[in-house]
């Protein structure tokens, strides 16, 4: 048995990050650790957050530990958090970095830790380079690196970015399964629970709303698709289901003006896990029509409820989704996305099937696991 401390996003902050750290602490249970997660008291100042709140409204799990203690902008509390790390001596510490502004509290800490000579320190980089750009990216990024024994990514694109910081080691393994968030539902059962129509073809844009995963540009291709009089395919309805991180007022304007309001069904608040297997399990499609990319949480999310996707041909998108098989691949431009979602159609949900089964048995926890203690050899 080894003392793991995970240091990241869980409850009572809310997201995928944190649904992936409680998952994390589960599998590592499952192996017989004694694991800690130690969260933020305090993650973003509120006048840097760009949805409605960073808190959970689920209960807290009760079968995982989580210490609610690191204010991510109080220096003083980051020697404190690292000191009594250093004096706990988990043996690994797997340490989230998704933000550079998260840079200067995590390399405190993680620097404080290492003056105990035994835990090792191993970092999941979701995004080395940001997709929104801020001051201080690099020096921050450089100052978290510095500490760290090992890497983990999940994509090539970020083992890329990594590469131009650092030559320390590290792996690339695919994104896990979000298994955690249920069986899925019956179609039909879904789409009731959601009151919504069981009958039509219904596409899922699934998570937080930011302009680098291209919501308009397949907001622009319900239009092309409205306007298709070539196929004998049924419009699908698009379902969005996730909460704005930017102003939702551009995106109101252009559902006025492209006059598709009769196409979408806007779920834009935040999901709550419980809610999360009846959103997909309602789908026929999960579409990523994303501008740029590192790996995608919605990808194997989509995996797990065995939902065929289409995803553009950015970052590591098309690594996760054999084009053909796994779901279609198109360009990042509204033409394709309405020609690829008619596809999917065309080939029809059962085409798909059999390649997501087979493929979803790549992504299991016990590999994340398993490379972590490898690292941290």
């Amino acid at each position: 048995m080894q003392k793991i401390v995970i240091i990241g996003p869980a409850h009572p902050l809310r997201g995928g990050l944190a649904s992936f750290d409680e998952r994390l602490a589960r599998a590592f249970q499952q192996h017989g650790d004694d694991t800690t997660i130690y969260t933020f008291s305090l993650q973003y100042p509120d006048f840097i957050f760009p949805g409605t709140t960073q808190y959970s409204t689920e209960p807290a799990p009760t079968d995982i530990k989580i210490k609610v203690c690191i204010n991510s902008v109080n220096p003083f509390n980051w020697l404190t958090v690292g000191n009594e790390l250093k004096k706990l001596r988990p043996d690994i510490i797997v340490v989230r970095f998704w933000l550079p502004l998260m840079g200067p509290c995590l390399g405190t800490i993680l620097r404080r830790v290492k003056t105990n000579k035994h835990t090792k320190i191993i970092t999941i980089a979701d995004n080395v380079i940001p997709h929104e750009k801020r001051f201080g990216d690099k020096p921050f990024t450089k100052y978290l690196i510095g500490p760290v024994d090992a890497f983990i990514t999940m994509s090539e694109k970020v083992m890329t970015d990594l590469r131009s910081f650092t030559s320390k080691s590290a792996k690339q393994i695919v994104h896990p399964l979000y298994d955690n968030f249920g069986e899925p539902v019956d179609k039909i059962k879904a789409r009731e629970h959601l009151k919504i129509n069981t009958e039509e073809p219904i596409i899922l844009f699934f998570g937080f709303i930011r302009k680098y995963k291209g919501l308009d540009l397949l907001l622009e291709a319900m239009k092309i698709i409205s306007k298709n009089q070539t196929s004998d395919i049924r419009h699908p309805k698009l379902l969005i289901a996730g909460e704005f991180y930017e102003d939702r007022k551009i995106y109101d304007e252009l559902i006025q003006n492209l006059n598709i309001a009769d196409q979408l069904i806007l779920r834009t608040d935040f999901i709550a896990d419980s809610e999360v297997k009846y959103y997909l399990s309602a789908a026929d499609f999960v579409v990523q029509p994303y501008r740029n990319a590192t790996q995608s949480g919605v990808t194997p999310l989509a995996y797990h409820f065995e939902k065929p996707m289409l995803v553009t041909n950015v970052g590591g998108l098309p690594d996760l989704v054999t084009d053909g098989k796994a779901g279609l691949v198109c360009e990042p431009d509204a033409a394709s996305i309405a020609a690829h979602i008619l596809k999917l159609y065309e080939l029809g949900e059962d085409y798909f099937l059999p390649h997501l089964r087979e493929e979803k048995k790549k992504y299991s926890w016990n590999i994340l696991v398993n490379t972590i203690k490898d690292l941290a050899k």
